[in-house]
């Protein structure tokens, strides 16, 4: 075990930057290679913004109706992938509002026409909202659902939808969405069926600093009992452009490097921290590399949800 509870949260509410962040580097030099800091190209494609759970925090999504929305024609979805194999893409991210009119054919045709004209493209697709609309859509169990997604071609299952884990938060942002319960759920039924996911947190969103920690532990439990999480992404929440960002200040980076080391230090039973740039910025996420992450995830060829909340920071595979 590494940090308890108590610890975690003193660490969160302590000063010393600088003495946490050397803590949680020391652990990424021991679990990782110190010379090597991975990334990824690959793009994310949000299929629908058709959603049904009008979150607070999210200026992506559109009601059913609005002339904003839209289900992106397969040939659409083709023309993205082959622009990101010109790039030296590996992998997609497929991602969508929670669409009460598709089912699971859908989402199975999908996949199975992306496996056959792309059978190299990793398929990393359908957080745990989604899936668990898709079961309830389809009037499926969850393990149904992600066997049948399994058999037509997907191959891990992002950690979006996280949000914080407590639903003391979740009823405030997030009150249509699944509990901390469900999202747990889904994870560890495809850890079981053998599918390997991520896990997130998306933090500074009003939350108090121990529901961190409860996020933190939940996450370190199902690890323990699993090991199916390849990593950890803990980002900022992007408040421009939403209902709920002007209920709450702006995360700092300060905090933002507090909360990475010391989500490095928490689950020391997961391999991999990522340090991210896209909310915070390609510099915040560089001294990140030093505070216990050692991925900083992918160059992001496309990415809407943030950007439709106001958030403009791009970078490159030179960068």
């Amino acid at each position: 075990m590494g940090l308890t509870k108590e610890r975690a949260l003193e660490m969160l509410e302590s000063d010393d930057l600088i003495g946490i962040g050397m803590e949680a580097h020391q652990l990424r030099m021991k679990k990782n290679d110190p010379r090597v800091a991975t990334y990824q190209i690959d793009r994310n494609i949000n299929y629908t913004n058709f959603c049904t759970e009008y979150c607070s925090f999210c200026a992506f999504y559109r009601p059913l109706g609005d002339k904003e929305g839209y289900i992106l024609p397969f040939e659409d979805i083709y023309s993205k992938i082959d622009e990101m194999l010109e790039l030296g893409g590996t992998g997609v991210l497929l991602q969508g509002g929670l669409h009460p009119d598709l089912q699971i054919g859908y989402y199975e045709n999908l996949l199975r026409s992306l496996k056959a004209r792309y059978p190299q493209v990793h398929l990393h697709c359908f957080s745990a909202p989604e899936i668990l609309c898709i079961a309830e859509v389809s009037e499926l169990s969850v393990e149904d659902t992600i066997r049948r997604l399994m058999d037509a071609g997907l191959q891990s299952i992002p950690g979006g939808g996280a949000e914080i884990l407590d639903d003391e938060i979740r009823s405030k942002i997030a009150r249509l969405k699944c509990t901390s319960d469900d999202w747990e759920s889904v994870h560890r039924i495809a850890h079981k069926l053998g599918l390997r996911t991520t896990a997130t947190m998306m933090f500074g969103c009003g939350e108090e600093l121990r529901h961190r920690v409860n996020h933190l532990d939940r996450i370190r439990r199902i690890q323990e009992d699993t090991g199916g999480f390849t990593a950890f992404i803990p980002w900022i929440f992007a408040p421009e452009n939403t209902a709920w960002g002007k209920k709450v200040e702006q995360t700092t980076a300060v905090d933002y490097l507090k909360t990475l080391a010391v989500s490095r230090l928490y689950l020391d039973n997961i391999d991999h921290i990522q340090s991210s740039w896209l909310t915070p910025g390609i510099k915040v996420c560089q001294v990140g590399l030093q505070f216990g992450a050692d991925d900083v995830g992918s160059i992001l060829i496309e990415e809407n949800v943030v950007y439709a909340a106001g958030v403009r920071n791009r970078t490159n595979e030179n960068e």
